[in-house]
């Protein structure tokens, strides 16, 4: 199931009377309830890929409202993983659309052969209509920027290649 499909769901749980919807397929699980209010929740599942492949199945699974979700990875960037002897690869810490500049008439936060330092912002993630300003956790040069401006990204997707050196 993919990002704008979960979007829908969510639009036809607001405009109906259900209180709770639980989809499965495979090992993919996704819980979307109403508050008496008329509110939606949304429990999304945290997908953990082994390639960043649109079709991957999802391991685990975390369940938190759409609100408070987003809150804990913005403040933090992706972990590193070695991708050579010295290069480090920037992960996406979520689900949404990646943006590389902070607007459409703006540049981008950072361009191959940049310096970036550890808190500079490097994209945006936007999960839910809401707009994530991912931070990195170290400094170094950027080398590649694997993900296209405005295009969706999973979990654990690779962003960018630095060298830390």
């Amino acid at each position: 199931m993919d990002f704008k499909q979960i979007q829908e769901l969510i639009k036809m749980v607001s405009k109906t009377n259900l209180s709770e919807v639980k989809i499965e397929e495979g090992e993919f699980k996704i819980t979307i309830r109403t508050h008496a209010e008329g509110g939606v929740i949304y429990a999304p599942t945290v997908a953990q890929y082994a390639q960043p492949l649109p079709q991957a199945q999802p391991a685990a699974q975390a369940t938190a409202p759409a609100a408070e979700a987003p809150a804990a990875p913005a403040e933090k960037a992706a972990e590193p993983v070695a991708e050579s002897s010295n290069h480090i690869t920037v992960k996406s810490p979520m689900i949404g659309t990646f943006y590389r500049s902070p607007g459409p008439d703006k540049g981008p936060f950072v361009k191959v052969g940049d310096t970036v330092a550890k808190g500079d912002t490097v994209c945006i993630i936007e999960a839910m209509k809401l707009f994530n300003e991912i931070e990195i956790e170290y400094s170094g040069k950027i080398i590649k920027v694997l993900a296209e401006d405005a295009s969706p990204v999973q979990y654990d997707q690779p962003l960018f290649i630095i060298d830390p050196s």
